[in-house]
């Protein structure tokens, strides 16, 4: 017979699971968008706005604040008049693509087929 503390012991609660960390980081409304949209390559502030039906600025500019601090996209200031900047992903955003496109893949057969509406 196996004791209650033996089961607790091996059980792995959510806050060590290593999927709950990886959505911190990239989870939520905006930041899977973003990173999709600069799989790609570069884009600027004003291009991703555009891009994001529904995004407010302050929020456009925090997801990708956040994103950067996470080492996840890369900004480049060019010193020009008007300001320039552009993001791109990091080398650890890229790492992200093959699981984005598969999550694209997936999404498609799944939630986007005529069977399952």
């Amino acid at each position: 017979m196996i004791k209650k503390e033996e089961i607790e012991k091996n059980y792995c609660g959510a806050e060590d699971c290593p999927i709950t960390a990886t959505i911190d980081v990239i989870g939520g409304k905006w930041k899977p968008i973003i990173i999709w949209l600069l799989i790609p390559g570069e884009k600027r502030f004003g291009e991703l706005h555009r891009m994001i039906p529904g995004i407010a600025l302050k929020v456009l500019s925090r997801q990708l604040k956040e994103l950067e601090a996470d080492g996840i996209i890369s900004r480049k200031a060019y010193p020009e008049v008007p300001p320039r900047v552009e993001y791109s992903l990091s080398e650890k955003g890229r790492s992200l693509t093959d699981i984005m496109v598969s999550l694209s893949e997936w999404s498609r057969a799944n939630l986007m087929s005529a069977d399952t509406v």
